[in-house]
């Protein structure tokens, strides 16, 4: 029995972990929510319930990545604490447009609630806004059309309401819509601020600003103001017998205060020994997706083992869904812009890209040499039998033919998630990996499609307006436009499709993403085609998400249909389908997946999967195969 003086070793501390603690704190007591259960990952931030998702720490954190981090957190800490679900829906307007400028102001609202408070949580809000303005290229928009009113409105609000500038990178965003606004709405935009403790008044403020804007019908909002006045009146019945019990509630909040401070200061704590911890243990900097606004419904995955699989899925309506081709969306001249924009972009990425398609089509040419047939009446002569022509004159000349690899009769289909979490460093990098790999693979003789899938609208479109107009009728299904996009067919050359990968980088482009129905369409692409081998490779960062679905459907509505789908190609189609994660754990829906953490590494993954599919198909077909399959002929 041997003795070893070795000390048992000791688990060490990520360096992360007191932040992470002090921020998860700081959040249940400004919240009020003592069991919020706070994770952090790569994904993209979300509010759902008791339930808030942040980023992960990147390793080399700054004082900055320090701020954005705790913005989110107070963003949704705020949200939990100064909102009412009950009262937005009650007042929010139904077109798309005014529904997204409603929801809009109304987080500058909680946020500026929590900034007039709170010294350090205004600079965390602001460093927040300025990271989630700069991923979204804010700072590029040119006109009115590229500038969404509703982030306009909302900084504009949040102006009137703290008194801060909107951050850098969003002022020349405010500054297209400030004459607009200001010259319809200065009146009702000054009596927000003395609202804003008030969700009620502050939401009817906002309505007569929608009515200013003329993005909303002044008698339909007064025909709800009159049914909430009755519940009003229903309401103050019972103010007199809850006033006692919201004495307590506000010495309680008192106590959570303090509890608040004492949280600030162990945040402060954290950071600082995150500052000082090595940075040797946590992951490399992850390129997080634009968050999304903090109030938000986010349904969470849920375990579909034992439900039915997608039988169910249904549209309301598909008469607004529309497929079309990239150069219909924008002209020449744009297309020219955007795709000069995407190479500017990516200057330095697009070499290391390169490199990798290269490997990819060496190690494809390699196998076009491989495998050849002899002893053919005609074809290339064959030197290695002319020995025996000398040995025997009568003996005829033997020549080779180079067989066909099954590569050769390949079509690869790139689906790309073209939802809004992908803004930014996410679909730059997917855009040109799927340029340089299309052109790698059409070198190589295999034909490739590239398409996208997003949604026409943020929140339901006209198909939601339908639904408005029928009465709102329950379990509607899918209630949202959806976009295809096709930017290379499969027969189309390189050269002809190469300007339409630039439309990705088009603001406003990217909205939802509903990936149930947009791997069904890529799929039966793929059926028709007539080459034999097929290729789906789908490229996402996330699960599918659309807020006017799933706010009237069961949480995983969406979700359980993508299972469904995937299923179906998985164990019944002859398409080989491949899945690449951007941030978000893929291997959990498809069975050959795989997962990265930033979207730099996206082009060596595409290519080395693609590389691992025709190894597979070389080692199949080898000459010998070939030759037993001849000799059974």
């Amino acid at each position: 029995m041997s003795i070893s003086n070795r000390k048992p070793a000791t688990s060490k501390e990520a360096p992360s972990e007191p932040l992470k603690r002090a921020v998860a704190g700081t959040m249940r007591a400004i919240s009020r929510r003592p069991e919020l259960d706070v994770a952090f990952a790569v994904d993209r931030p979300a509010l759902v319930g008791e339930r808030a998702r942040l980023p992960e720490p990147p390793r080399r954190m700054s004082e900055a990545d320090a701020a954005i981090l705790r913005g989110h957190a107070d963003a949704m800490a705020l949200r939990l604490a100064c909102h009412d679900e009950a009262v937005h829906r009650r007042f929010a307007p139904d077109g798309q447009a005014a529904r997204a400028l409603f929801d809009a102001v109304e987080q500058a609202r909680v946020e500026a609630i929590g900034a007039r408070r709170m010294s350090g949580v205004a600079a965390n809000l602001s460093a927040m806004l300025e990271d989630r303005c700069h991923r979204a290229n804010m700072q590029d928009v040119a006109d009115r059309s590229d500038a969404p009113i509703e982030e306009a409105v909302a900084m504009i609000v949040r102006e009137r309401l703290t008194g801060q500038r909107p951050p850098p990178s969003a002022r020349k965003l405010v500054d297209i819509w400030r004459d607009v606004v200001e010259d319809k709405a200065s009146r009702e935009l000054d009596r927000l601020v003395a609202s804003v403790e008030d969700q009620r008044l502050f939401a009817r403020g906002v309505r007569d600003i929608l009515v200013s804007l003329d993005m909303a019908d002044e008698t339909d909002l007064d025909a709800e103001d009159e049914a909430d006045e009755d519940s009003e009146d229903k309401s103050d019945q019972q103010q007199d017998e809850n006033e006692g019990e919201g004495e307590r509630q506000s010495q309680d909040e008192g106590g959570e205060s303090e509890s608040a401070a004492e949280a600030m200061q162990e945040l402060e704590e954290g950071m600082s020994e995150a500052a000082e911890a090595p940075s040797g243990e946590m992951p490399d900097d992850a390129d997080v997706s634009e968050a999304d606004d903090a109030g938000e419904s986010r349904r969470p995955p849920t375990s579909l083992s034992n439900e039915p699989r997608g039988p169910e899925y249904k549209a309301f309506s598909t008469r607004f869904d529309e497929t079309v081709a990239a150069e219909e969306l924008c002209d020449a001249e744009e297309l020219a812009r955007l795709r000069g924009y995407l190479d500017k972009q990516l200057a330095n990425l697009q070499g290391v890209v390169a490199r990798l398609a290269n490997r990819l089509q060496r190690r494809l040419l390699a196998q076009q040499n491989r495998a050849w047939e002899f002893d053919l009446e005609e074809g290339m002569l064959d030197p290695a039998r002319l020995p025996r022509v000398v040995t025997d004159p009568f003996q005829p000349l033997s020549f080779k033919r180079e067989k066909d690899t099954d590569f050769r009769d390949t079509v690869v289909s790139l689906l790309i998630d073209n939802s809004g979490s992908m803004r930014g460093r996410p679909i730059t990098v997917a855009a040109t990996c799927a340029d340089v790999l299309a052109r790698t693979l059409e070198r190589c003789g295999v034909k490739v499609e590239i398409l996208g899938f997003t949604t026409r609208a943020w929140k339901g479109g006209q198909s939601r307006e339908l639904w408005l107009q029928s009465g709102k009728p329950a379990n509607p299904g899918r209630l949202n436009d959806l976009r295809h996009i096709v930017y290379k067919a499969a027969d189309a050359p390189w050269r002809r499709a190469r300007r339409n990968l630039g439309l990705m980088m088009r603001e406003g482009l990217l909205k939802e993403n509903i990936d149930g129905e947009a791997l069904d369409w890529a799929h039966k692409r793929l059926l028709v085609r007539p080459e034999q081998r097929r290729i789906l490779m789908v490229i996402s960062d996330g699960a599918p998400v659309d807020d006017s679905t799933l706010s009237v459907n069961p949480g995983n509505y969406l979700e359980r249909h993508l299972r469904h789908v995937i299923a179906e190609i998985e164990e019944r189609s002859p398409v080989e389908l491949i899945a690449i994660g951007i941030g978000h754990d893929v291997t959990r829906y498809y069975r050959r997946a795989v997962t990265i953490v930033d979207a730099e590494e996206l082009g060596g993954v595409m290519t080395e999967k693609l590389a691992e599919l025709f190894d597979e198909t070389a080692s199949r077909a080898s000459p010998v195969a070939g030759r037993r399959q001849r000799l059974h002929a």
